[in-house]
């Protein structure tokens, strides 16, 4: 026997309720002879009939109730399922993996996340916090499909890099030293120092910088959690060349740290990395979109 056809399933259905061919057949918006072509097909693939005719109004025989009570299940499992792929298609729900560093996720990323929440809230974002270059691994093996990573990244075939945020480097210092208005490398190089970790885009970054007007100074100590070092810098233990990652109304900045522009200026651009759009499902680009909300020339 071959399988049951949702279609003929849903027109036995409609009879049952309506309480004619005709009915069902203007209801299903179809041609009376295919309602009755779907009755019999039915009733030939399970040997029963299914309906009694003849009278006025066409009934179910046991076995035909039997069936109609099973189909609306069957129906409505069958538009459900229909309706799940509709809304993955969409975006309207689904799971994406986001790449980010830790000064995102500090800063920017809960925002990202609340609008995220209040526009698509069936959307699950699972965060990993990794390194630039684990990031990119990432994105290569298939394990994430969005990261934001520092710029500039090194070519990946078959990946869309879009510049997503630019923000100024400052020197996080003491509240209690006395510094200039602005903090050159040959000022900082004299302070005890707290860098990122060796490995880090940042900590390239920062040496380049120093390098740059002929110093190579030497951390104190290194981590990779920019809230660790902006306590140490809080407790007097050195000075930190940092990103300033937060609003305008500079209120994750702590009482005892004071930012000071440096000189030559240095600014920490980051990017979005993903595969084209096209291949991307609707919650992946949902995210996309909303990341564009908090971009930055």
């Amino acid at each position: 026997m071959r399988e049951l056809n949702l279609d003929q399933l849903r027109t036995l259905v409609a009879i049952t309720d309506l309480g004619t061919f005709s009915a069902a057949a203007q209801g299903l918006h179809l041609a009376q002879p295919t309602v009755s072509l779907h009755v019999s097909e039915l009733e030939s693939r399970l040997g029963t009939p299914l309906v009694v005719r003849g009278g006025r109004r066409v009934e179910p025989t046991p076995a035909g109730a039997m069936l109609v009570e099973r189909a609306r299940r069957l129906l409505r499992d069958a538009d459900e399922a229909v309706d799940a792929v509709k809304r993955h298609v969409e975006g309207r729900t689904g799971r994406v993996r986001l790449g980010s560093t830790t000064g995102v996720l500090v800063y920017f990323l809960p925002q990202v996340l609340k609008a995220m929440e209040q526009a698509h809230p069936d959307i699950d974002v699972e965060v990993s916090i990794l390194g630039s270059a684990d990031t990119l691994q990432r994105l290569t093996d298939g394990t994430l499909d969005v990261g934001l990573v520092a710029t500039p990244p090194p070519a990946q075939r078959g990946m869309v890099i879009t510049h997503w945020r630019s923000d100024p480097m400052m020197a996080f210092v003491p509240k209690r030293w006395k510094a200039p208005k602005h903090a050159t490398p040959a000022w900082l190089a004299t302070r005890p120092l707290i860098f990122n970790e060796t490995p880090t885009h940042m900590y390239r970054m920062t040496m380049a910088w120093f390098a740059d007007a002929g110093f190579s100074p030497r951390a104190r100590i290194e981590l990779n959690y920019s809230e660790a070092i902006k306590s140490l810098v809080a407790a007097g233990y050195g000075a930190a060349v940092l990103p300033r990652e937060q609003s305008l109304e500079e209120s994750n900045v702590r009482h005892d740290v004071q930012l000071v522009p440096l000189k030559p200026a240095l600014v920490r651009h980051t990017a979005m990395v993903h595969r084209p759009l096209a291949v991307l499902d609707g919650a992946t680009r949902n995210l996309l979109k909303t990341l564009g909300k908090f971009r930055q020339a």
